[in-house]
């Protein structure tokens, strides 16, 4: 096992009904800025509850925070912050509202040029403006992480952020929320978070044997709620075992002492840029084929994967590494996740060598676990997902 230091300090408030702690769990005196989506939450009453909570506090609300937090969209949120000192954010949403945030949290206290050089310079932040969370949506884990990706629709771009003074002080996860949530969002949740654990469990053995035992008992939980939940999203024990591992599968803990990959998330950022395709079916489309171009560097995590989370008994190492993959590619087929490119656009020749070169003028020569998947890798496995 590798050497690590770990600190999570975002307090987690789980269970029924625990939006009224709102009320106590926000600092006094604070002004509010409320960062909000699409505005799904004063359908399903989550923000009849929020308000009703901050009642004694100063709000002013900011709504239209999109799927994918556009830079231009919360540049104009940090013109609000600024103009009415506002001291604390509320998050209320699922990933990308929250990620949004991290983003106005770090922007407020920037003392630079542009607040998009602290993504394109991957800019650490070790302080920002105070901010708590309401998740709605369980997929991203940022409602106990410190990092977040954002996108800028002018150029193209997605880039990911972070640093420990982005951590929410608190977050409240009400699994109630999930009874309300459309059956697509449901399926890229699950996908998103099982993805999020296999980037940081499929690399290589290091003996860190509790860390591959808590990343496959996620993904089992999630392979075993996922028909419950799909078939039933009032099914509060199912939401609630969702809920919760989508929360673990990013929030540090499983990552600590073992490497992770992460090349997936990387080129899946770009088809998302490029195509506006949801991130977690951009993930969908790469995976196979990522495992399939790196997989003599994977085998032996493939193999125990197959055996552990799959119970794949038969078969040589080889072949149950190869299983492995069939399995993954299978379980996000049967969230009715298509697994191609070209099932999404039929705009996708060309993006491989796109993509290629992009990470080749930003020098990212050396992706995955070894730092050895080159752009010319990267061509290779877009073009293998087509």
């Amino acid at each position: 096992m590798n050497n690590f230091q770990f600190k999570n300090p975002t307090k987690i408030l789980f269970g029924k009904n625990q939006i009224e702690n709102l009320t106590n769990e926000t600092p006094k005196n604070a002004k509010i800025l409320l960062l909000y989506g699409g505005g799904s939450i004063k359908k399903n009453g989550i923000y009849n509850q929020v308000i009703k909570a901050l009642s004694n506090f100063e709000v002013i609300e900011f709504g239209g925070i999109p799927a994918n937090p556009e830079y231009e969209v919360l540049m104009d949120a940090l013109k609000i912050i600024k103009k009415e000192n506002i001291t604390f954010l509320l998050a209320v949403g699922g990933g990308s509202v929250i990620d949004g945030t991290k983003f106005l949290a770090a922007a407020a206290l920037y003392k630079g040029e542009e607040p998009w050089n602290i993504l394109k310079n991957n800019e650490r932040v070790f302080k920002g403006l105070p901010f708590g969370t309401v998740l709605t949506l369980p997929a991203t884990g940022s409602e106990m992480n410190s990092g977040a990706v954002i996108t800028r629709k002018e150029t193209k771009e997605k880039f990911a952020m972070g640093g420990p003074g982005l951590f929410p002080q608190f977050s409240i996860l009400d699994p109630q929320v999930v009874a309300s949530i459309p059956q697509r969002q449901i399926a890229n949740g699950l996908a998103d978070a099982f993805t999020h654990v296999l980037e940081q469990y499929m690399t290589y053995p290091v003996n860190g044997l509790l860390q591959d035992r808590l990343a496959e008992s996620i993904l089992q939980t999630l392979i075993e709620v996922a028909p419950k939940i799909m078939k039933d999203t009032t099914d509060y024990d199912a939401a609630a075992n969702f809920m919760w591992s989508c929360t673990l599968a990013l929030n540090g803990l499983i990552q600590q002492g073992v490497p992770s990959d992460w090349a997936i998330h990387m080129i899946g950022h770009e088809l998302t840029a490029l195509y506006g395709i949801d991130h977690a079916r951009t993930l969908a489309i790469i995976t196979e084929s990522h495992y399939t171009l790196n997989f003599e560097d994977k085998k032996e995590k493939l193999a125990q994967y197959a055996e552990r989370v799959w119970n794949v008994t038969e078969g040589t190492a080889e072949e149950k590494a190869k299983a492995g993959i069939e399995k993954t590619t299978a379980f996000f087929q049967s969230l009715g996740i298509k697994t191609k490119l070209s099932e999404y656009t039929k705009d996708y020749k060309g993006t491989a060598e796109l993509i290629s070169k992009r990470f080749e003028e930003r020098g990212w020569k050396g992706l995955g676990e070894h730092g050895k998947v080159t752009p010319n890798d990267v061509e290779k496995i877009v073009k293998m997902s087509y």
